[in-house]
Order: C-alpha cells, then structure tokens, then sequence
C-alpha cells in the first residue's frame, strides 16, 4: 500500500523579495486608483493594518513574518526528508503562464522528466529588485519530474472514472509557473537541494478572473456581459483530491502531496477594497483546519470563496480531499496574518497516525 504525506504551504512571490520590497502588492494598489481617496491615507486604515505599516511601510512586519514563514517551512522541509518521497505531486495554480487565452482546463498533469526554470528573469522584469538570496536573473533551476508516476496516476484515475487532461511540456517561457516553482524554492530556503521528483498538478483556480485580468497584471475593474467559465467547484477539487488519493492507494509508492497557496489574498479582496485580506473568513478555515473538520471544504460555495479573495484555496481543497480519503490528520504548523503583506498564510502537515508530529 502506498504511504502518503500531505503538507500545506504558500508560495508567496514576497519571500523572494527583500524586506522593504515586499509590501510592493500594497503600494501598487494604492497607485493603480482603485482604492477610494478617503482610504488612501494610512490614517484611516484598520488599526492592526496601521501598526503593521509602522512608519518604514511595513519593513519590520516583513522580516518577521518572513523569520516565522521560514521555521515553518524549515519544518515541512524536515518532515519531508524524514519521509523521503519517491515523488512530491504539487497542486497548483496558473496565472497566465502556461495556459492563456487558446486553453485552460479545470486541471492538468504534467508528465515530462526535467523541468528547467528561471523565476528571477521574469520577476526582475516586473516586481522582483533584487531577491533574498542575491541570486541572478540568469539562473536556471532544475528539477526532476517522474512521468511514469505520472502515467500510473493518470491511469489510474482513468479507470475511477476522472479522465485527467496532461501535458508533455511546459509552455511558459521561464519554465514552472510562479505557484511551483516558488514552492520549490521555498521547500529549499536553505539551497541545500532538493532531490526529490516533482509532479505538478494544475489546478485553476482564478476560473472568470484568469484570462480577464491576465493573472493579476491587470487590475480588477468591472466585468460586464456574461461573465467568463468559473474556476472548477470545491466539490470538484474535494473530489479530485479523493481520486489521487484512490489512484496511489494500491501502490508502493511514497507519495507527498502538497497543497502551495497562501488564503485570502488582499487584491482579490473587492469587499475591502483589495487592501487587505478577508481575515474572518480566513480564521474560520483555520478553525475547520485545525478541528480536522476540512470535509466540509467540499461544500464552499464559488461565489463565497472568491468573494473572501480565497481563489487559490483550491489547491488545499484538492489536498482535504486525499487527506479525507486517507483519515489523516492535520497540524497546524504555523499560522500568519496580516493587513499589508497581501495574504494570510498557513503552513500545515497531515498524516495518518500522528506520523505528521
């Protein structure tokens, strides 16, 4: 039978970035003229935001929401290698880098066996300065994929009944999308390596916002006529998440899957005027988490997600429903709240029997 780790953490573009760099998401709001005049000044923000903000915008609260994120992640590193995978699936999402306007499906498994990335060629031309680890813009990172894990699982979920679209090669010009290759690069904070194969799993999480705001590089406005196809539901994500779970479960493989998003995020934010992130629906999530209570994740309404700017909660939706499937158990890591720091951000490990402790 196959053993299986599930692990929870965020790809945040900001833990790249140095600290005064990274409430970049914040100061581009507030330029782009769709925040009111009345809520630009500081002065009339939420009190926590504006002790955040401090009087260095927000530097302080950057370095230690950074030194927390990094002994959560050091943790999941640790459980990871204690585990030793023969392959790490990723859910993920795409914002405008593989998939554009010729085709986006709900979901996609990449079956290729070298996955090349230069994550600091694309960031430099956009937001990214000059990144945490003074690496250059050059660099290409490379990592190990596992295509006949993937077959098997794409077989697999075949004959369950989830015909599963996949691809051969990545499309995107700087390799990996963002939600990847940052998980990656996170997982090995450090730079010791990482050699573990990787499958990524795509899930699309923005639906009727991905081609509209060509992820995220255009800001929200407003839509008008019928609005483009949703995001795949959260009874779609529970259900594919139960079928890899089903699919690996005859194997002997040792299988980590791995849930990389942040929650709600402040620029998807409408109700809070993109300024910062929907903490009450967040801290319910958390306490559903933290309950191992997340079957009921299957039953989030579309509009409700995105309404509380939790797009990219899809991915650990997909990753409750394996864990659901295999009785595992959720710890709560680590979990970080803020007003200008764009999301909120849970780390989390499950597994069955406590291993996970």
């Amino acid at each position: 039978m196959a053993q299986i780790l599930g692990l929870g953490l965020t790809h945040y573009p900001g833990l790249a970035m140095q600290d005064r760099e990274m409430t970049l998401f914040l100061r581009r709001t507030l330029a782009d003229g769709g925040v009111p005049p009345e809520l630009r000044d500081p002065a009339t923000w939420p009190e926590p935001m504006r002790r955040e903000w401090g009087d260095d915008q927000g530097a302080a609260a950057a370095a230690e929401h950074r030194r927390r994120s990094l002994i959560a992640l050091r943790t999941l590193r640790g459980a990871l290698d204690a585990f030793g995978p023969d392959v790490v699936v990723i859910f993920g999402d795409d914002q405008y880098e593989n998939f554009v306007e010729d085709i986006v499906p709900p979901f996609c498994l990449y079956l290729t066996d070298r996955m090349e990335s230069r994550p600091f060629a694309t960031e430099s031309e956009s937001f990214l300065r000059a990144n945490i680890w003074a690496e250059p813009a050059d660099k290409v990172f490379v990592h190990a994929g596992h295509p006949e894990i993937g077959r098997f699982l794409a077989h697999r979920l075949h004959a369950l009944g989830m015909d599963l679209p996949y691809a051969y090669r990545l499309r995107y010009r700087y390799g990996l999308a963002h939600a990847f290759i940052n998980t990656l690069l996170y997982l090995d904070y450090d730079r010791t390596g990482f050699p573990y194969p990787v499958l990524p799993f795509h899930v699309n999480c923005y639906g009727g916002e991905l081609i509209r705001r060509r992820g995220g590089a255009v800001g929200p406005g407003a839509a008008t006529g019928e609005p483009d196809p949703p995001a795949p539901s959260a009874r779609s994500c529970f259900a594919i998440g139960q079928a890899v779970a089903r699919a690996f479960a005859p194997s002997e493989y040792r299988v980590a899957l791995i849930a990389s998003s942040s929650w709600s995020h402040a620029f998807l934010t409408r109700k809070n005027h993109w300024l910062y992130p929907d903490h009450e629906s967040d801290r319910a999530r958390l306490a559903e988490l933290a309950a191992n209570r997340f079957v009921g994740w299957r039953d989030l309404e579309g509009d409700a997600i995105e309404a509380a700017g939790q797009h990219e909660f899809r991915n650990w939706i997909v990753l409750a429903g394996a864990m659901a499937e295999i009785g595992a158990k959720a710890r709560v890591v680590e979990y970080l709240e803020s007003y200008v720091l764009n999301s909120n951000k849970c780390f989390a490990l499950f597994a069955i029997n406590g291993e996970s402790s």
